[in-house]
């Protein structure tokens, strides 16, 4: 929250310069966060909000943090994070491309819009709600809908077509994604073997959709994490009393588990057969093969 304090619009610390000291000075605590996992979830809630209200103090500050987080904990704790902006990005363009569409098309009345178009596995889960748009904003978004659709249609078949297997069409320049200013001619030196072909329409990429709340989700990760750590440590070991187990459990883990939370993950594992208290000793845990 105080990092989200100093990166929202309309805080004391507005020039880049003071925000660059503030953001080096977080990172120093950052170092010594025991869960980071919990950092990030929360940290993505938050720069989502702000990049969707337009209320980030400054975009060179933001992506200052971001490097700033990815030197230290590389690429994949910030792949996410940085998918959020690309897609701000992309949005822009395309409402740019949406409003010439509209000028041109001399729409009567014709109110301005603004969309954002997310890709769904970078973005925190919200609650989805019934929203009883004016008929006004509803003929708009319906118009951006059929535009967006069908520029999407046009981009995958082309994409097909001149950057699959079977290019029938040549296009310039060259690459794998269809770009705004490419250009398509058919391709003379296509040949095949066969006289019908099958030419299979490129699929975009999909992520899953993340179900659970910011804190669920970090629940069940580390409760996935807890439990392998344990049936690692049984593995090895074999016989364990529940304090050495206790004890080795923490230090290979790298955030903090409350004892409560980790008992209910050993009993969890012992209804799972995969370990089983001794018969002669409770307080001691024997694996099972």
């Amino acid at each position: 929250k105080y990092v989200d304090s100093k990166l929202r619009a309309g805080n004391k610390e507005a020039t880049d310069e003071e925000l660059e000291k503030m953001l080096d000075k977080i990172m120093i605590i950052f170092r010594f966060i025991y869960g980071k996992d919990v950092f990030e979830a929360f940290y993505k809630k938050d720069l989502a909000k702000r990049l969707l209200v337009g209320k980030s103090a400054s975009v060179d500050a933001e992506k200052s943090m971001l490097s700033k987080l990815k030197h230290e904990c590389g690429a994949a704790f910030t792949s996410k994070l940085e998918g959020m902006f690309k897609d701000m990005e992309l949005s822009k363009d395309i409402m740019i491309q949406f409003k010439q569409y509209m000028q041109n098309q001399n729409v009567p009345g014709n109110i301005e819009l603004t969309v954002n178009i997310l890709t769904m596995g970078y973005w925190p889960t919200y609650v989805p709600m019934e929203v009883h748009l004016p008929p006004e904003v509803r003929v708009a978004v319906e118009d951006f809908g059929y535009k967006h659709k069908k520029d999407g249609e046009l981009r995958r078949t082309l994409q097909s077509l001149a950057c699959g297997k079977a290019r029938v069409l040549a296009k310039n320049p060259k690459g794998k994604d269809i770009e705004d200013g490419d250009k398509f001619i058919c391709n003379d030196d296509f040949k095949h073997k066969l006289f019908r072909i099958k030419i299979n329409q490129i699929q975009m990429k999909e992520t899953v959709e993340e179900q659970a709340s910011t804190t669920e989700r970090v629940f069940q990760d580390r409760q996935y994490q807890i439990d392998a750590a344990i049936v690692r440590i049984m593995k090895m070991r074999k016989t364990l009393s529940h304090n050495l187990l206790v004890s080795e459990v923490y230090n290979q883990l790298k955030f903090p588990v409350k004892p409560a939370d980790l008992k209910k993950r050993i009993e969890s594992l012992i209804d799972r057969d995969y370990m089983e208290r001794d018969k002669e000793n409770p307080n001691q845990y024997n694996y099972i093969a």
